[in-house]
């Protein structure tokens, strides 16, 4: 059974910066593409980041510049190093990990900006 455990939210002034982690179990990230995404209240699900099975990331115009996305192999997690954050970054932050089988989710973890 694969399980992607999220990490690393919280609450930070506008200007700072967050670290979420996305931990894999029953599966791995090496090889497979994975990506984070976000819901904020009254909006539908975006993507964040991506990056692919052979190191390529990709990102959305909000974020650019801003965000990082980067694995670790050896601990089977994906990171999403979060900067400048801003007020509208507030949302639920969620982990997808697709494979050649099936796409996989956290449950999510509560990233809030103030201003």
């Amino acid at each position: 059974q694969v399980q992607l455990v999220e990490s690393g939210g919280g609450l930070v002034q506008a200007g700072g910066s967050l670290r979420l982690s996305c931990a894999a179990s029953g599966s791995t990230f090496s090889g497979n593409a994975a990506g984070w995404y976000r819901r904020a209240p009254g909006k539908e699900r975006e993507l964040v980041a991506s990056i692919f099975s052979g190191g390529g990331t990709n990102y959305a115009g909000a974020v650019k510049g801003r965000f990082t996305i980067s694995r670790d192999n050896a601990k089977n997690t994906v990171y999403l190093q979060m900067n400048s954050l801003k007020s509208e970054d507030t949302a639920v932050y969620y982990c997808k990990l697709s494979t050649n089988r099936s796409v996989y989710w956290g449950q999510g973890t509560q990233v809030t900006v103030s201003s």
